[in-house]
């Protein structure tokens, strides 16, 4: 299989990569670029541990081949925090225990930025909608949620 030369922008960064065109993003990003807090889980789209932004939209990595990037804006969890400090969506997770394993955290506080970039003042039902595609087995929910309202509480 030939390789293909594209141009991937990750948090505002660009790379210059050549990769074979069947390679999903979250390979890219976790293989090539070491951007390791993208998760890798299920490989089908259903537990959202491998969740980055696109254009600013939570997408699925494991079931976006990195080659139909080129030209868009993706954002790792990786490029929410400016230098040693975090987003503040980000800081409640840690602050309110959303982040326990760790495991599904980059995928539910990219899919939460969002939420709020989009929805400055979500319901709670908001909130839970949004996160309901990220699984996580370790805080039942409630912790993340407690998280991003107070995110939303504060602007």
């Amino acid at each position: 299989m030939k390789r293909h030369a594209i141009t991937l922008t990750v948090n505002e960064e660009s790379h210059q990569l050549h990769i074979l065109p069947n390679r999903t993003l979250q390979e890219v990003l976790r293989d090539d670029l070491h951007l390791t807090g993208t998760k890798e889980s299920c490989g089908e789209g259903t537990c959202g541990s491998c969740t980055v932004l696109v254009d600013g939209q939570p997408t699925r990595s494991c079931l976006t081949l990195a080659v139909a990037m080129e030209g868009k804006k993706i954002t790792t969890i990786e490029g929410l925090a400016q230098g040693d400090t975090l987003h503040p969506v980000q800081e409640a997770f840690v602050q309110y225990h959303g982040i326990q394993c760790g495991f599904c955290s980059p995928g539910m506080i990219l899919t939460a930025y969002a939420l709020l970039q989009e929805n400055p003042n979500p319901t709670e039902k908001e909130i839970r909608e949004a996160i309901s595609g990220n699984v996580c087995r370790c805080t039942g929910y409630a912790k993340a949620v407690e998280a991003i309202q107070s995110v939303a509480e504060r602007r």
